[in-house]
């Protein structure tokens, strides 16, 4: 489908769009991720609030991968985890396929483990040193009570063979095995119990360059040929754009602007995801000479202490009163074009 979307500057950017448009598998509304900050040397008492993620709504398709970047510490990865419960959000609705995550408990919760994972950032530190390959890829399958006997050894070597690895390796330990393969092993693991989301924390960000197209390749693989709906969390822009059917942008907890990856790339509304999109090397030395750069000043405010209004007042080069005043609305510009702006 060719759509047709205004820029900033009232030019028309004609963009072909990749939204995939099935049913919502996961919808978010009013998210809210708070870590209490607490003081005291006698008597602990809470004083603030760290606003890690700050009421955010979207949703993500079945099938589609949503790419979701920001800076480091905008609540990405605790979006990532609120999600699938392994932080129980302060506030807001997680809906699965049908099913309040929020008001689901102890077993009830998790069972419904198995139709979502998570992909972690660091291949080193997320394997346990003292467990073989085929006890981390095992563990979810014991945990669910899924194949058993050699059921359980023959789903084992048929995930190993699926990302990569060579069956025989089953019996070897993580310290045996390069970061790329590590990365596999973490892959499998999240595919052993059939999921049908799958939170992938900046997989490739810790690899070589070399080897983070493999991973991404494998990751677009496995997701044809398990149906898989991924949530892909990165800071690099190029690889989210390689991946993603549609990218979210965020900043200081908040959602800045949603939509179709070519709409957002050719035709960026926010002065943020603007900035971001700037700092992006282009091949053409052309057009690298002659695109402009936006370079922000000042800091990242803490979000201990957010600023009111418009998170990005502070660092926003077209900011009016408006917007350190009050909070800008999240609406659709044009279909599934989503910004949180007073100026756009």
């Amino acid at each position: 489908m060719t759509t047709t979307a205004s820029g900033s500057a009232g030019s028309k950017v004609a963009y072909q769009s990749t939204v995939k448009h099935g049913e919502t598998l996961v919808n978010v509304e009013g998210l809210k991720m708070y870590f209490p900050v607490n003081a005291g040397l006698f008597v602990q008492k809470k004083v603030a609030d760290v606003r890690a993620v700050d009421n955010l709504s979207f949703h993500v398709l079945k099938g589609e991968t949503l790419g979701l970047v920001g800076e480091s510490g905008c609540g990405k990865s605790t979006t990532g985890r609120a999600l699938i419960q392994l932080y129980r959000p302060t506030d807001g609705s997680v809906n699965f396929g049908g099913t309040e995550l929020t008001k689901l408990k102890g077993n009830d919760l998790r069972r419904f483990r198995r139709r979502m994972q998570m992909i972690f950032q660091d291949p080193y530190s997320s394997l346990n040193p003292r467990m073989s390959v085929q006890q981390i890829i095992g563990e979810p399958l014991a945990i669910h009570g899924l194949y058993k006997g050699n059921e359980r050894k023959e789903r084992i070597e048929y995930i190993l063979q699926a990302v990569g690895l060579n069956p025989a390796f089953a019996r070897r330990y993580p310290h045996e095995f390069s970061g790329g393969q590590r990365q596999r092993i973490g892959i499998g693991r999240a595919l052993a119990v059939e999921p049908e989301f799958i939170v992938c924390d900046e997989p490739v960000s810790a690899l070589d360059v070399s080897i983070q197209a493999q991973v991404i390749n494998l990751l677009e693989d496995l997701q044809e040929q398990f149906g898989l709906t991924y949530l892909f969390i990165a800071h690099d822009l190029a690889v989210v754009r390689h991946i993603s059917d549609r990218v979210a942008v965020m900043y200081l907890g908040k959602m800045m602007e949603l939509a179709d990856r070519n709409e957002l790339y050719q035709n960026p509304l926010h002065p943020y995801t603007k900035a971001l999109l700037s700092a992006v090397p282009i091949t053409d030395p052309e057009l690298e000479r002659t695109r402009e750069r936006i370079i922000l000043t000042g800091d990242v405010p803490s979000p201990l202490r957010p600023p009111p209004g418009c998170v990005f007042n502070t660092r926003c080069p077209i900011a009016v009163d408006e917007c350190r005043e009050r909070v800008p609305e999240w609406r659709e510009i044009v279909p599934t074009h989503w910004v949180a702006c007073h100026r756009v």
